[in-house]
C-alpha cells in the first residue's frame, strides 16, 4: 500500500449540530487521524430539510480548537464570496492561536449559487469570483507575513488596504498552511503554485488527478517554485464497513448506490477501501480527505481508524 495521510472531512450543511461535530472531531482525534476538516456552506445539497440548519465554519473551528488538543483543523474550502479578506485573516489567526497552531485555511472561489441567494450573499460571475479569490489569497498571506511593527498596503480591483497594522499574527509562521483546490485547468493550478502549501483535487478519478498534478507542476516551474514543495491531496467520498453489507448499508443510508460509490469514491470492506485510496497515493497524493456522509456515525470513524488507517 502507498503511504497516505488520512484526514476526516464532513459536510455539516447537510444536517449537523455543533455537538455532533465536536463528537466526530474528538472521535477522529482519539483514532489518530491527522486532521478534521469541514466544508464551508450555508445550504444543504439535494432533498431534505437540513435540520438543525447550517453552522458557520469558522465559529465551529474556534470551538473545536478548544475542544481538541492535537488534531489539525480547517476548511475544505471556505468561499471567497462569504467574507472580506481582512476580517478573515483576523479570524483564522485567532483560531490558530486558540488551537495552539493547528489551523489550515482552504480557500476557493465559491460555486453554489442557491446558498448565496438563500442568505443574501452577492454571487458575481465566475471570472470575478476568481479575481476576488486571487486578491484575497494575496492579501491574507500578505497580512500574515508583514513583520510586526510594519504596515500592509495593497490596492486591487476589489480590496484596498491602507496602513494596516496586519495584526494579529497567527501562531504558525510564516502563517497557517493555505489549501487551494478544484478541477480548474488554468487559474487554479497557477493560484496553488503561487499561494498554497497544498493543492487538493476533490472527487476526481486518479487519471484526472494525475493530469491536475501535472498542471500544478508546470505552474510551479513557471514561477521558479520547486513542485515538491507543494503538498498534493485528494478528497474521496468514503463508506466503509467490517462487512460488505455494513458498507452497503452506510452508503444507501446516505443516498448512494454502493456500486456507484465504489466506482467514483471508496466503498467496501477495509481492505477494499484502503486499496482504493492507495490508487490516489500511487499517482502522488500525500493526503486523503475522507468525506463521510454522516458525521454522527462515530462507529464509521472508528472503523476507518482501526481497520483502514493501519493499511495506509
Amino acid at each position: 500500500m502507498s503511504a497516505v495521510l488520512l484526514r476526516i472531512f464532513v459536510e455539516p450543511q447537510q444536517g449537523a449540530s455543533y455537538e455532533t461535530l465536536r463528537a466526530a472531531a474528538c472521535c477522529a482525534e482519539a483514532q489518530g487521524f491527522d486532521g478534521f476538516f469541514r466544508s464551508d456552506h450555508y445550504l444543504r445539497f439535494g432533498p431534505g430539510d437540513g435540520l438543525p440548519g447550517p453552522t458557520d465554519a469558522w465559529t465551529t473551528l474556534a470551538g473545536l480548537a478548544r475542544d481538541t488538543t492535537t488534531i489539525r483543523l480547517g476548511t475544505l474550502v471556505s468561499s471567497a464570496t462569504f467574507r472580506q479578506p481582512g476580517p478573515l485573516a483576523i479570524t483564522v489567526a485567532q483560531v490558530d492561536a486558540m488551537s495552539d497552531g493547528r489551523v489550515e485555511l482552504g480557500l476557493g472561489a465559491g460555486w453554489y449559487d442557491d446558498e448565496h441567494a438563500a442568505y443574501g450573499i452577492p454571487f458575481p460571475p465566475l471570472a470575478e469570483r476568481f479575481d476576488r479569490l486571487e486578491e484575497q489569497l494575496a492579501a491574507i498571506t500578505g497580512l500574515w507575513s508583514t513583520p510586526v511593527g510594519d504596515t500592509f498596503e495593497s490596492s486591487g480591483a476589489h480590496y484596498t488596504f491602507r496602513a494596516s497594522p496586519a495584526l494579529p499574527k497567527p501562531v504558525q509562521r510564516p502563517h497557517p498552511p493555505v489549501i487551494v483546490g478544484g478541477g480548474g485547468t488554468r487559474r487554479t493550478p497557477r493560484l496553488a503554485a503561487r499561494y498554497a502549501a497544498e493543492y487538493n483535487a476533490p472527487f476526481l478519478q486518479p487519471k484526472d488527478v494525475l493530469a491536475q498534478y501535472r498542471r500544478v507542476d508546470q505552474a510551479c516551474e513557471a514561477i521558479g517554485r520547486d513542485p515538491a514543495s507543494l503538498r498534493r491531496s485528494v478528497a474521496v467520498t468514503t463508506c466503509c464497513g467490517t462487512t460488505e453489507a455494513e458498507a452497503r448499508g452506510r452508503a444507501e443510508a446516505s443516498g448512494f448506490r454502493a456500486e456507484d460509490l465504489a466506482r467514483v469514491g471508496a466503498c467496501g470492506t477495509p481492505d477494499v477501501v484502503a486499496a482504493r485510496i492507495a490508487e490516489w497515493g500511487e499517482i502522488g497524493a500525500e493526503v486523503a480527505y475522507l468525506q463521510l456522509p454522516d458525521p454522527a456515525d462515530l462507529e464509521h470513524i472508528e472503523c476507518l481508524g482501526r481497520e483502514v488507517a493501519p493499511l495506509l
